[in-house]
C-alpha cells in the first residue's frame, strides 16, 4: 500500500527524475519527467505539495485502488460527516393526531367556502335591479322637436317609429294622439289616447286641459270617451297591459297655458271650416297663429 507522505518526499527530492511517479506505478509519467529534467524539478515540488494537502481517503481512492474496498470507492460522504438518521415510524397515536389535524383543516376550508358563497348570494340579492332599457328615445325626441315646430305630420312619423321599437311607450302614444288631434284625425287620436290609458297613463287633467287635444274634446264621441274612463268601447280597445316604466315629464309634449278665449276661438275655427267658410290651408294657418 502506497504512502502519500513517502510519495511527497520522493516528489520533492527526486522529482526531476520522476521517482515519485515510479513509486506510484505511473511508469510512463516517470520516464516523461526524465526527458523534461529542468521543468520536472518544478513539477516535482508542486506534486509534493499536492500529495501533502490531499486527503488520505482521496489518495487511497486514486493510488491504492486495489487495497481500498469498493464501498469506499463509491461513497460521497466526507470524513467526519454523521450518517443520516432514518425517521422513526409514527405510532398509532401520532398517526391519529395528524389525521385529525388534516380533517380539521379540510372542515375549516369548507366553512370558509360556504361563507364566501353566502356572501356572494346575498350581494346579488341586494343588488338593485337594472332598469329595462327604453328604446325609441331618439325618435321620440325628434317627434317632440317636430311637434314644437308645428310640423305635426313629421311628428306623427317620428312617434310612429318610436312605437315600432317600443309599442309599450306610453309617452309616444300620448304624443302621437296629440299630433293626430292637431291634424284633426280624431279616430287615430282616440285610439292612441286609449292605448296610453291602457298602458298606465293616468294624468286625466292633462287630457282635459291640453291645448293639443282641443279638437278631440269638441268631437261628438268625446263625452262617451270621457265617461268610459278615457277608454274606447271594448270592441275598439286592445288588450290592457301594465305600465312598466314611469313616464317622465320631459317625454311628453308641453302643456301650454290655455284660456277659455283660445278654446272658443279654436272651436269657431272648426265651425267655420265645417261650414266651408275656411279652406284647409287657412284653417291650419289660423290655428298655428293662435297656438304660437
Amino acid at each position: 500500500m502506497k504512502d502519500k507522505n513517502l510519495a511527497a518526499v520522493l516528489a520533492f527530492f527526486g522529482g526531476p527524475m520522476g521517482l515519485h511517479r515510479f513509486y506510484l506505478g505511473q511508469i510512463g509519467l516517470g520516464i516523461l519527467y526524465i526527458f523534461v529534467f529542468p521543468l520536472a524539478a518544478v513539477i516535482g515540488v508542486i506534486d509534493a505539495i499536492v500529495f501533502l494537502s490531499m486527503d488520505q481517503e482521496a489518495f487511497d481512492r486514486k493510488y491504492n485502488k486495489e487495497q481500498v474496498p469498493a464501498s469506499l470507492g463509491h461513497t460521497n460522504r466526507r470524513r467526519g460527516q454523521a450518517p443520516r438518521q432514518q425517521q422513526a415510524p409514527m405510532n398509532d397515536r401520532e398517526r391519529r393526531y395528524r389525521q385529525r389535524q388534516q380533517e380539521r383543516s379540510l372542515r375549516e376550508q369548507s366553512r370558509q367556502q360556504t361563507r364566501a358563497n353566502r356572501t356572494n348570494t346575498q350581494a346579488r340579492r341586494n343588488a338593485p335591479a337594472s332598469r329595462p332599457v327604453q328604446t325609441g328615445a331618439a325618435e321620440r325626441k325628434a317627434g317632440l322637436r317636430y311637434f314644437k315646430d308645428f310640423e305635426y305630420d313629421r311628428a306623427i312619423i317620428a312617434f310612429g317609429k318610436a312605437l315600432e321599437k317600443n309599442p309599450r311607450d306610453v309617452a309616444s302614444h300620448f304624443n302621437i294622439a296629440c299630433s293626430y288631434s292637431c291634424e284633426e284625425q280624431a279616430d287615430k287620436a282616440f285610439y292612441h289616447l286609449d292605448r296610453a290609458i291602457a298602458l298606465g297613463f293616468d294624468d286625466f287633467e292633462r287630457i282635459r286641459a291640453h291645448d293639443s287635444l282641443a279638437f278631440l274634446r269638441v268631437q261628438p264621441g268625446y263625452t262617451e270617451f270621457e265617461l268610459n274612463g278615457y277608454r274606447l268601447a271594448p270592441d275598439r280597445s286592445a288588450e290592457e297591459t301594465v305600465l312598466e316604466n314611469p313616464i317622465r315629464e320631459e317625454e311628453m309634449v308641453e302643456l301650454p297655458e290655455i284660456s277659455e278665449d283660445l278654446l272658443e276661438q279654436l272651436q269657431r275655427l272648426a265651425t267655420l271650416k265645417e261650414k266651408g267658410l275656411l279652406t284647409e290651408n287657412e284653417f291650419v294657418t289660423q290655428k298655428k297663429r293662435l297656438l304660437s
